[in-house]
């Protein structure tokens, strides 16, 4: 067993669709998984707000969304439409990809964009827990400054692993020197996360084994793991006609994180639980880095606090 793990399991995408918000909401208030994030500009975030509102104890911070990735399920900007700010395509919704964004988008448009996602958040009741980005394109370098003053601004934690090979790994930004994010686990509002792990893909019928063996192979420190449950109902439409896209892997995933499997594999490989709001909580309180509350085995642990710069 490796010492001092930790495991935020964390639902991204909360707010695309109703079938990811009926996800979250099931596995959130069972216990299954520890937070979430939302998509303001998506069609489906007024009604996870407006629950987040009467329920503050969801765990739920902004995804920042500049991306709109779909085919034939599109969402553009919330605050920013002019087409000299560079954020929307032919079709006046958010660019396909990262690469396309850095091409067109001014800076201060997306700096202004993301910070209006985060006052409509405010706005309709929900009380984020920290800010993680759609797709990372709100910690592309362009923008990387931008959204680190927002973090600042809000006082929320902001998702930017220590480890930052561990989630460029598995985002698609374009070109860039990853030397552009030496140092920033220096600063007050990047939250202290070590490394990031992500949904696998697998084969029909082959969720439990891929599962387990991200869960199980999770390495030291606090590991933010970003999961992407759906409830069937409309992912398997909003997905239809993308290659790479497999609809099974978050109706699957929903139902795995349902049972108590993944929750026993971690207890077993001594894994502990982390959310969010803790986090936010102590950086605001200027506690950190005392360790937040965790859950292992169902019990209030602590995370250990990080190893000093260079160990």
């Amino acid at each position: 067993m490796t010492a001092g793990r930790v495991a935020i399991l964390h639902a991204d995408d909360v707010g695309m669709c109703h079938g990811a918000n009926a996800a979250f909401l099931a596995l959130a208030r069972a216990g299954a998984i520890d937070c979430g994030s939302v998509m303001v500009p998506c069609p489906w975030f007024p009604e996870i707000a407006h629950t987040a509102a009467a329920d503050p104890s969801l765990d739920l911070g902004v995804h920042l969304t500049l991306t709109s990735e779909w085919i034939g399920y599109r969402w553009g900007p919330v605050a920013i439409r002019a087409p000299s700010a560079g954020l929307t395509d032919a079709e006046g919704a958010f660019h396909h990809d990262v690469p396309s964004l850095r091409a067109a988008a001014d800076p201060a448009a997306v700096e202004e964009e993301c910070a209006a996602q985060i006052e409509r958040a405010l706005a309709l009741g929900l009380h984020p827990t920290h800010l993680d980005t759609h797709m990372g394109a709100a910690l592309a370098p362009e923008f990387l400054a931008g959204t680190l003053r927002l973090a600042e601004r809000f006082r929320l934690p902001l998702l930017l692993p220590r480890r930052i090979a561990t989630y460029l790994a598995v985002l698609r930004l374009g070109a860039l020197d990853p030397g552009v994010y030496a140092g920033l686990a220096d600063h007050p509002w990047v939250a202290p996360i070590d490394a990031f792990a992500m949904t696998p893909g697998h084969a029909p019928g082959a969720a439990e084994a891929a599962y387990r063996a991200l869960l199980e192979g999770l390495g030291a420190g606090t590991t933010f793991v970003a999961l992407h449950p759906n409830m069937p109902g409309d992912i398997e439409a909003i997905t239809a006609g993308h290659a790479r896209a497999r609809p099974h892997w978050r109706i699957d995933e929903a139902a795995l994180f349902a049972s108590d499997a993944p929750a026993r594999w971690l207890a077993e490989a001594g894994i502990a639980r982390a959310g969010m709001r803790g986090l936010r909580d102590a950086m605001r309180g200027g506690s950190m880095p005392t360790p937040p509350a965790v859950v292992t085995g169902g019990r209030p642990e602590t995370i250990q606090p990080a190893p000093e710069k260079g160990a």
